[in-house]
């Protein structure tokens, strides 16, 4: 009887050191979910970023091309 007396309260300590854990855990998931959600904001900032600029030195060598169009026709007058 001592013996399932002994075995009841370790299983009952066990499972209060568990639960302190589980405060601690669920606190490190939430600040990786938060972490997460940055990175993913960054990337998709970057990305946008990135695509404007491709657009804006897309439209720069179009107007280069035009201006360059434009002086060949004006010398091969």
């Amino acid at each position: 009887m001592k013996k399932v007396a002994v075995t009841v309260a370790v299983l009952a300590l066990g499972l209060a050191a568990c639960q302190k854990n589980a405060d601690n855990n669920a606190a490190a998931n939430e600040t990786t979910v938060e972490n997460n959600a940055d990175y993913d904001v960054n990337a998709s900032a970057d990305s946008a970023l990135n695509a404007a600029s491709n657009d804006i030195n897309a439209a720069d060598n179009s107007v280069q091309n035009a201006g360059n169009a434009v002086e060949n026709v004006a010398t091969n007058q």
